[in-house]
């Protein structure tokens, strides 16, 4: 035997152990291999995935977005505006509650609003219009404008990094700080005594959960828990974890790999299905604090490097679930454009020699560019090193760092360069999901405001952040179209991440659990587990 094989072997006896230990507290939760190892529990700090999955579980959202990307009421019972539109009052519903078992107050939600609006881009936009937010009453509170500004509802209820209320002491934890409990309102509660850093997350119904009436719509509507928990398992090795799925010793897997999907959809008690329906939009982010990533002409040059079928190849190997694109906005939405596309576009072996001046005109010198590889995750570590390799034919000087994905959402934080400390990076990947990516005011990846406030890797460029602003008050379809040509044409000069295409991901799980919404993210209220 391979020691790879009994490596895996050993992993997945020491699994089925676990899981088979746990079993008995756990006779009606749902559990999951888990994507990543939840590391931060503050969906403001951070913006990975796994976290957010957390925080749509214990925490509730004002407004969210239903499948389509309508936004709607969730802990707002009404609204109104004032006559002159700078005044705009919200009611809460009545009985929420904190896992504590103390009422949620507007007191609560004024600072959480605040918090958000000083990380999240969708929430920095916001902030730059409001004058006040306050407290009325228990229930009440009110937001005051300095100008007229009609898509607030839909600001509050962007879903791509959401505004979670939280309790006012855990709001007014500094925004750059993480914060140390996870108390929520919303239908689960984190079991925080069993958690297991890098093996297990757990969480249980909130019986006192009062849900809206609406019928369940993605992140909306009725949150009707009908069972007693789920369990999250982290499982690094996708092998052993498709192994666990079949022999029933989790119920669920998000991201399936793509060279396993044939294996469960053989497997007549499995289900395989995309629930994303509008795809994910990977992306190769530089570093514009740290030379020579800060130098325009190192990131075209990355822009030629960069080969979009290898890429999809790499990270999928399924024509049928990859589709080559580089409108900045998602191809298949309203916004999508190919202004600006340069023969960076048009596969070619001329693009390295193109990439290979660029770097000459940039003066780069062979510096080593510190790439970050999260060799658990297997969809952006296999991107990773397709892209390694295609940096190193351009020119690049490439050093390819391995951890896991929480290490590099950490690391991705430091703003330091390299050569000053250790933690410090160029370039990493990660994903976008296509409908939020599509929005310019939901796609934390293209703001560009230089006050260092913007998402990891801090791109600056007023020009097009001040073009991505006309967004908001721009209703007409034509006029938004020409402001996307606009704002690509801007971006493919100055560069602020490398748009690899996108791609569709299929979720599978034993057919003993029902009720799995189609959305952007996997929640677990509607779902039963026979």
């Amino acid at each position: 035997m391979r020691m790879k094989d009994l490596k895996r072997g050993v992993a997945a006896a020491a699994l089925a152990v676990g899981l088979m230990a746990g079993s008995a507290q756990a006779q009606n939760y749902i559990k999951l291999a888990a994507e990543a190892d939840l590391k931060s529990l503050d969906p403001i700090w951070t913006t990975a995935a796994i976290t957010a999955g957390h925080a749509f579980l214990i925490y509730d959202q004002l407004f969210a977005q239903d499948i389509k990307g309508n936004v709607k009421p969730q802990m707002v019972e009404s609204w109104k505006t004032s006559p002159d539109g700078l005044s705009w009052t919200f009611v809460l519903r009545p009985g929420l509650k904190w896992h504590d078992g103390t009422d949620v107050t507007a007191k609560d939600v004024v600072p959480s609003i605040k918090r958000w609006g000083a990380r999240i881009a969708a929430g920095q936009i916001l902030m730059t219009r409001v004058s006040d937010i306050v407290a009325v009453d228990n229930r009440t509170f009110e937001i005051k404008l300095k100008d007229k500004f009609g898509p607030l509802v839909e600001m509050l209820g962007a879903s791509a990094q959401p505004l979670v209320i939280m309790r006012e002491k855990d709001a007014m934890t500094d925004p750059f700080q993480q914060i140390s409990e996870a108390i929520g309102s919303g239908p689960f509660t984190f079991e925080k005594e069993k958690w297991v850093p890098g093996s297990k997350v757990s969480y249980k119904k909130n019986a006192a959960y009062v849900p809206r009436t609406e019928a369940p719509d993605a992140l909306t509507g009725a949150k009707v828990v009908k069972v007693d928990g789920v369990e999250w398992t982290y499982i690094p090795d996708a092998q052993t974890a498709v192994q666990a799925l079949i022999r029933g010793e989790v119920d669920f897997y998000e991201y399936v790999p793509t060279d396993m999907i044939p294996v469960l959809e053989k497997d007549k008690n499995i289900t395989v299905k995309i629930i994303n329906a509008g795809g994910f939009t990977p992306i190769l982010r530089p570093n514009h604090l740290v030379a020579p990533t800060n130098n325009p002409k190192v990131r075209q040059a990355m822009l030629y490097a960069m080969n979009q079928s290898d890429s999809l190849a790499a990270m999928v190997g399924n024509k049928s679930l990859e589709k080559e694109c580089w409108a900045v906005f998602a191809c298949g939405f309203p916004l999508e454009t190919n202004a600006g596309v340069g023969d960076w576009g048009k596969p070619s072996p001329s693009n390295l020699d193109k990439a290979k001046a660029l770097l000459k005109e940039a003066g780069y010198n062979g510096e080593p560019i510190v790439l970050m590889n999260p060799t658990e995750f297997l969809v952006i570590s296999a991107m990773t090193t397709m892209s390694a390799q295609q940096l190193k034919n351009a020119g690049f000087n490439v050093d390819m760092q391995n951890m896991d994905w929480g290490t590099l959402v950490t690391r991705r934080t430091v703003k330091d360069a390299p050569k000053d400390n250790k933690s410090g990076w160029h370039v990493f990947h990660t994903w976008g999901v296509g409908p939020l990516s599509a929005d310019p005011l939901t796609n934390n990846t293209a703001a560009t405001p230089c006050d260092g406030k913007n998402w990891f890797g801090w791109p600056c460029d007023e020009q097009l952040e001040t073009m991505r602003q006309k967004f908001i008050t721009e209703a007409d379809p034509a006029a938004r179209k020409k402001l996307a040509d606009e704002f690509q044409t801007r971006f493919y000069q100055q560069v602020p991440y490398i748009p690899l295409g996108m791609f569709f991901q299929k979720a599978a799980w034993r057919n003993n659990i029902e009720g799995v919404l189609d959305n952007t993210k996997v929640v677990w209220w509607n779902a039963t587990k026979k």
